[in-house]
């Protein structure tokens, strides 16, 4: 097939704009959905009912149990029975195959911190407000609207596979583009349809989840002054993991995270103490997210995050002899980078400026998405690209509707050159090595 006319394109993009009241009515009831972990088969079946819609063949695929045993996967969260991924396929079997990926579980949300219920999606001054609009909903309207498109404009663009996989635990694990991956659901090239405010997102750094568990002397608070608080000792591990993020800072440089001014965030998320205001509790549980260089491997961010923790609490006179207990508890995720001229980013990277007359930004971060597999375990090239959201894991958050319109003229420029040029050419997979250059 010759490459597309202006004429096509401008078939294409009425299309687009023909059809993205359907794509943000899709959004909306998708956001509507409340997919935290444990819950996201309403959302999976509003996914699975979109794909089939716009004509895909739909399959469900189990996480199994197995997956979280070990690094590269993460802890489970919850049991998997009842809980899976959706895939969608176009010319199943065809050749060049194109993967677009998306994560359909959100971040809990404290309402009372909403102007709005974080589940009842509302549409503002251009912008859709509800938890998982921009994190990463928005990014299925995007790809769906995409496709949608291309199938109702020029049909015969998509002559390869095209899939489209939906994953649930990417915001704690990533086991379920791991479970995905394990059971063939591939391609030789992927796209993660995250929110990247239309720029290419090439890597990240690497990010483990600890929980450190303080032990005290529990007692009723009218002998409070005889027994031993656990949470009078959370500023000494607040101080360790200050130190040690600074020290990562300081002397982890890595040159492709230089726009970053603090790569390797090291967060207290969650504390759990006690259970009633007159009792002194017996124990405090931190939840805490490390994010560590792209030259170290989880298990020695696991040994150098509890060595700075222990080195700390044997300087202070009851965790000394009380030391904390130190555990995995979600991501033991790898840092990964695609390089800024591998073949798959140069392709986006045209795809864009045909559409926006200018060239995109080429963007690291200081976290993790699920291209991390593809790249480190299954040599597949992967990057992210998805529209403009605001207030990520935060109140209010929200996602530009006009941004996945434009969002969705870059995907279907790509995806149609992507099979025109018969995929990326010979040599475009990076090696099964790529783990030891992984990068943010």
């Amino acid at each position: 097939m010759a490459a597309l006319s202006p004429a096509a394109w401008t078939g294409i993009d009425a299309a687009i704009a023909a059809q993205a009241g359907s794509a943000f009515e899709f959004l909306t009831r998708l956001v509507a959905a409340e997919s935290t972990v444990g819950r996201e088969a309403p959302a999976q079946e509003i996914v699975a009912a979109e794909l089939a819609r716009i004509g895909f063949a739909v399959e469900q695929l189990p996480v199994p149990e197995t997956t979280a045993a070990a690094t590269p996967g993460g802890v489970a969260q919850a049991s998997y029975s009842g809980r899976g991924n959706i895939a969608g396929w176009l010319n199943r079997g065809a050749r060049p195959s194109l993967l677009l990926n998306g994560h359909v579980d959100v971040v809990p949300a404290d309402a009372a911190l909403w102007s709005r219920d974080p589940f009842r999606p509302q549409t503002r001054n251009g912008w859709l407000f509800g938890r998982g609009a921009g994190d990463m909903k928005g990014g299925f309207a995007m790809g769906l609207l995409a496709v949608a498109a291309l199938r109702r404009a020029m049909p015969e663009a998509i002559t390869g596979e095209l899939g489209f996989v939906s994953v649930i635990e990417e915001e704690c694990t990533g086991n379920g583009t791991l479970a995905a991956a394990n059971a063939g659901v591939l391609a030789d090239a992927v796209v993660v349809l995250e929110p990247t405010d239309l720029n290419l997102l090439l890597g990240g750094i690497g990010i483990l989840w600890v929980e450190v568990t303080l032990t005290g002397i529990a007692a009723h608070a009218e002998s409070a002054d005889r027994a031993v608080n656990p949470v009078n000792s959370i500023p000494v591990i607040l101080d360790a993991l200050r130190e040690f993020e600074d020290y990562m800072r300081h002397e982890c440089a890595d040159s492709d995270l230089d726009g970053i001014g603090s790569p390797y965030n090291v967060n207290v998320g969650t504390v759990r103490a006690g259970d009633w205001a007159s009792s002194v509790p017996g124990r405090a549980v931190l939840g805490v997210r490390v994010g560590f260089p792209r030259a170290w491997t989880p298990p020695e961010a696991l040994d150098r995050v509890t060595a700075a923790i222990m080195t700390a609490a044997a300087g202070d006179p009851w965790l000394a002899d009380h030391p904390p207990l130190i555990r995995e508890s979600g991501f033991r995720a790898e840092g990964f980078l695609l390089d800024r001229d591998h073949p798959l980013a140069a392709a986006l990277a045209r795809a864009h400026a045909a559409a926006h007359d200018q060239a995109p930004r080429l963007v690291t971060l200081g976290a993790t998405m699920d291209a991390r597999y593809y790249l480190n375990q299954f040599g597949r090239p992967a990057l992210a690209y998805g529209p403009v959201a605001r207030n990520i894991h935060a109140a209010d958050e929200a996602v530009e509707l006009a941004s996945i319109e434009r969002g969705a003229r870059t995907l279907a420029r790509f995806i149609a050159d992507y099979f025109v040029a018969g995929g990326l050419g010979e040599g475009a997979r990076p090696p099964l090595a790529a783990t030891e250059v992984a990068h943010d």
